[in-house]
């Protein structure tokens, strides 16, 4: 489960699941298999490509289809190229639930996984962390054993599966929350993301907006009331003030002659 470093050192109380280590790829090798023959702590390696990674592993990146990749960036008028990342793990790893804010290509190389998807709009059924949390765009949802007295509306989540092998790429739009576990199938599993900013900001935008822009600025409400209370732990205190009386109560409407207060 990531977990953001730099957030993690303003919360006292918070304990991540994970650790994060800088080894040589022999090492991470030499754990990799240890771990899959004792059932110990499971080690799961995600590096960007660049040119300190080896010369092999270079010159079998440099041998995808670059035309093809390229032709789609263009063909959705999507930002440039940000990185790319190598994912190596075991069967049986799991990321759990989150989204990311760019376009991303997730190109399988060895191995199986399966991916669950939900639409922006499920963010209601997914209850992220707060922005600032160590554990943001992640779901505070256990998707092993969901407590539904904490997550009700977990219950109508609604996602799409797909299951990717050896020369599959899943397209997983910015903001599209996704789910991914390594299947028993193949052992280790390989993978290679491709990350895109997203591309320029229409000079008209059409209202109302679409799923993806209203989690954008939520986004932005979250990050912006952090930095001028230079507290975030007043946001929710501030936002519940502003909400309670005002649009917990939504409407009135008579029916029959009579008045029905209908709330949220």
């Amino acid at each position: 489960m990531y977990f953001d470093e730099k957030k993690a050192k303003d919360r006292k109380y918070y304990t991540p699941c994970t650790t994060r280590m800088e080894v040589p790829f022999e090492e991470f090798v030499r754990r990799l298999e240890s771990s899959a023959k004792t059932e110990g702590k499971r080690v799961y390696l995600q590096q960007t490509l660049n040119d300190t990674v080896g010369k092999n592993i270079v010159a079998d990146f440099l041998q995808f289809n670059w035309d093809w990749i390229n032709k789609q960036q263009q063909k959705q008028n999507w930002g440039h190229l940000t990185s790319n990342l190598l994912l190596i793990g075991l069967a049986g790893n799991v990321t759990p639930v989150h989204y990311d804010e760019q376009q991303n290509f997730f190109a399988q190389v060895k191995g199986y996984k399966r991916c669950i998807l939900f639409a922006p709009e499920q963010i209601e059924c997914l209850y992220p962390y707060p922005v600032h949390h160590p554990c943001d765009r992640q779901s505070q949802v256990d998707f092993d054993n969901p407590d539904y007295n904490r997550f009700p509306k977990f219950r109508y989540a609604s996602g799409v599966e797909a299951v990717v092998g050896p020369g599959d790429v899943l397209y997983i739009p910015m903001y599209w929350w996704h789910h991914i576990e390594s299947l028993l199938e193949g052992g280790y599993t390989t993978s290679v993301n491709f990350w895109y900013k997203a591309g320029p900001t229409p000079r008209n935008i059409v209202y109302p907006l679409k799923p993806v822009q209203k989690m954008a600025i939520m986004r932005n409400i979250e990050k912006m009331l952090a930095e001028a209370l230079g507290d975030y732990r007043e946001v929710g205190p501030l936002m519940n003030t502003m909400i309670q009386g005002r649009y917990t109560l939504m409407d009135m409407t008579e029916v029959n002659g009579n008045k029905v207060l209908y709330t949220d």
